[in-house]
């Protein structure tokens, strides 16, 4: 199982297809594609799908949202894709994209990077503008080494290139995607580096937004640190997740699939998928 894998349509490197035959070589029978604020490499992973009988594809998404003056990043699952609500959500984060591509691409101007949002955009081509783009172009042109780079001095958290101000609230991000009948899960919650108090408040406000799963696994973790979040999942009600996170192949990226045993009595996401289910079915059910 992978419930959080990202393609070409983001910033992953593998094209739809490419990652849906990875998924289907690692013998994963429960795969979404969660690309950041699009649905364009799950819909064209659907036209492979008989191509790999299986794998059941989960829609999927990774909306950016804002919590507390914090990026936060909700995954969706099983929504459906054309239901107006997440049709207004898509429109809002593609606005959102843009407007902070170029103000990324003014900052990094303003610090002697010219034709950093045209070189960007080059980059993405049909993909979701984000800052990955941007420290490719970096690359190309040869202001930095490697990516790596690019992040720690003028795009990672806290750098010029690091802009929230355009994303929306966390309880819109939300509602964009219950409403569409699918599950809310809060994405890689450690990542946030919180204290546990802040983080506990974050959780809280996620589920009285209407969000009902919380992940777990989102790469690597330590033992500790899933028990901490499994005790969040226990104390709010919250069913939970899994996936890789799978960007691209790397000496310190995590692998395709997620391993299930140690969590399979723990109410999770993944009962809600399988043959003759989905999340729109099983709306009862939650």
């Amino acid at each position: 199982m992978d419930f959080h894998t990202h393609t070409t349509a983001s910033d992953g490197a593998l094209a739809p297809r490419e990652l849906l035959q990875r998924a289907s070589d690692a013998g994963i029978e429960l795969f979404a594609m969660t690309d950041h604020d699009t649905v364009a490499g799950y819909l064209e992973a659907r036209q492979y799908q008989s191509d790999f009988p299986g794998v059941e594809l989960v829609p999927g998404i990774e909306y950016s949202c804002r919590w507390s003056g914090t990026t936060i990043h909700v995954v969706g699952l099983g929504m459906d894709c054309s239901h107006p609500a997440m049709q207004e959500g898509l429109a809002e984060l593609d606005v959102a994209r843009a407007e902070r591509g170029v103000k990324i691409g003014k900052k990094l101007a303003d610090r002697g990077f010219t034709g950093a949002l045209e070189g960007a955009l080059a980059e993405a081509g049909n993909s979701q503008l984000g800052r990955p783009h941007f420290a490719a172009w970096m690359v190309a042109q040869g202001h930095v080494p490697d990516r790596n780079t690019a992040f720690d001095k003028y795009l990672g958290q806290g750098k010029p290139g690091d802009v929230k101000a355009f994303w929306p609230e966390l309880a819109r991000a939300v509602g964009w995607i219950v409403d569409a009948g699918g599950i809310a899960v809060l994405a890689h919650p450690l990542k946030y580096k919180y204290t546990r108090m802040k983080l506990r408040r974050l959780v809280k406000d996620f589920a009285i937004a209407g969000g009902s799963a919380i992940e777990v696994l989102s790469g690597r973790q330590t033992p500790d640190q899933v028990a901490q979040l499994l005790r969040l999942a226990e104390d709010f009600e919250l069913e939970i997740s899994a996936g890789s996170d799978f960007h691209r192949d790397g000496p310190y990226s995590p692998s395709l699939g997620v391993e299930l045993q140690r969590l399979e009595a723990r109410a999770g996401v993944w009962q809600h998928f399988g043959p003759g289910r989905s999340a729109v079915q099983s709306q009862e059910a939650r």
